[in-house]
């Protein structure tokens, strides 16, 4: 320290001590607004973070909600696909002679008189 440190002396006027005062409440009140910003701060972090996370969570959700509605609408067109050719069956079946000519075919089944032959489908190797 340098001499003229030492040699300032303070006064311990009631000035003084007022300003003293005075100066421990501004640093009390600046500690508390650093701890109200801090909590706050933190506050609005979680708050902020836990939006996050819900919201990609609902992005998550959504995104395989929309694989699967792609999916059932894929499995929709088939079946729609599959009721139509069925339905055709239907109608192809009720008529008499689709459903003889499908007996004559794979049944062997012969009108009165009519002999049939199979016939290999096989070429015979030479």
């Amino acid at each position: 320290m340098s001499k003229r440190e030492k040699t300032v002396t303070r006064l311990d006027s009631n000035y003084m001590q007022q300003y003293d005062t005075y100066l421990e409440r501004q640093r009390k009140k600046k500690q508390r607004l650093f701890r109200r910003l801090v909590l706050f701060s933190i506050l609005v972090m979680i708050t902020i973070g836990s939006m996050a996370a819900y919201h990609i969570k609902q992005r998550t959700l959504q995104s395989e909600k929309a694989d699967q509605y792609e999916q059932l609408q894929e499995e929709y067109t088939s079946l729609k696909e599959e009721e139509e050719n069925l339905r055709e069956e239907i109608n192809l079946l009720n008529n008499e002679d689709y459903v003889l000519e499908i007996a004559r075919t794979n049944y062997f089944f012969s009108k009165e008189g009519e002999l049939i032959f199979k016939m290999p489908d096989e070429k015979p190797s030479y």
